[in-house]
């Protein structure tokens, strides 16, 4: 019987029942739509103005990340980092919603796959990818698991019976019995890296109480206003870069010294290898200069060179304490001082 909108009920063989529960279902499944419907809406803007807000962010892996590590993360990154998770779907219909104000949103489409999230930051991004790697979570090894690192048994005393034997001859893990325990006597190479992990050996680790994994948000890729890079590039530092500048620098030397092609940063060692020739020539001959008679005098006599050298060492070990107390030279002095030195070689021939 339905009356005024509502189901009031009926009666079947002298039974009374009410259809009431089921309309209230019907009415609930309706708001729960209406909810999803308006979640996922909140869920777009909120993706949307963080990438309005934030210039730089990380797309980060997140699998075996439980809710309390994440909680655990988001509490570490607070004041620096903002995380958020979703549906692959969701995110990329957001991205490409988003394409006509920001085309750059495009470039990160082709990494939104396998379970990620976001990491969105106005920091240094090297400062957030360490708090990101240090909020780690050792776990247990568990069977059909892909290993991510090499996991080996060392040779230790288990504390296992020995009725336990026949489960390590199965492993093919080399044991003996010692005081009533078993004790591994080799250390074994258990599970492979990338291999998935078996239930024999997930047992065997859970027994000896390893755990040889490690969990946490792993960084895949970066996006920096409107560039996307691999994480890699976050180790290069200006020591790095220093040391591949003066790789450079040797080997523009030694090439241009070997087809004698002169150079900015070949000329030092020309004037130098030349500096040497004309020392050897003085060497062999009775030609000198005034810059070779002291190496001359040392040629003919050594003795010479080992009391100079016996000198010097008393005032080098005093002048290293004032060295150490004298100021640093402004970097205008130091500037003209090199100019003036011309790059360290000036004074050979004065």
């Amino acid at each position: 019987m339905y009356d005024s909108g509502k189901i009031i009920g009926s009666t079947v063989e002298g039974h009374s029942w009410s259809l009431n529960p089921i309309w209230a279902l019907l009415k609930s499944t309706k708001m729960v739509r209406e909810d999803r419907t308006a979640w996922k809406a909140a869920y777009f803007t909120k993706l949307v103005e963080l990438f309005e807000e934030y210039p730089r962010c990380f797309v980060v892996g997140v699998d075996n990340v439980g809710s309390k590590q994440m909680q655990q993360i988001r509490i570490s990154l607070r004041g620096q980092a903002v995380v958020l998770n979703g549906k692959n779907t969701m995110i990329r219909k957001a991205l490409r919603g988003n394409l006509e104000s920001n085309p750059t949103l495009e470039k990160l489409l082709p990494h939104i796959k396998e379970n990620i999230g976001f990491v969105f930051t106005k920091g240094d991004l090297a400062e957030v990818r360490t708090l990101l790697v240090a909020n780690k979570v050792a776990a247990p090894a568990k069977a059909g698991a892909l290993a991510p690192v090499d996991v080996k048994v060392p040779p230790q005393n288990t504390g296992l019976g020995p009725e336990k034997t026949s489960f390590f001859q199965a492993l093919q893990i080399p044991t003996k019995i010692a005081k009533g325990t078993i004790e591994i006597l080799t250390e074994v190479h258990l599970v492979k890296q990338g291999d998935r992990v078996g239930a024999s050996e997930a047992t065997l680790l859970n027994m000896l109480k390893i755990y040889p994994f490690s969990y946490g948000l792993v960084v895949r890729q970066v996006y920096d206003n409107g560039s996307t890079y691999d994480p890699s590039i976050l180790d290069i530092t200006p020591d790095v870069l220093r040391a591949k500048f003066l790789e450079g620098m040797s080997n523009v030397a030694a090439l241009s010294l070997a087809v004698g092609y002169p150079t900015k940063v070949s000329v030092p060692h020309s004037v130098l290898n030349g500096y040497k020739n004309l020392i050897a020539v003085a060497s062999t001959s009775d030609l000198s200069f005034k810059q070779a008679e002291k190496i001359l005098e040392i040629l003919k006599d050594p003795s010479k060179f080992a009391a100079a050298a016996a000198a010097a060492a008393p005032k080098a070990a005093a002048a290293a304490p004032a060295a150490a107390k004298e100021e640093k030279k402004p970097a205008k002095e130091e500037k003209e001082e090199e100019e003036e030195d011309g790059a360290g070689f000036g004074g050979l021939f004065d």
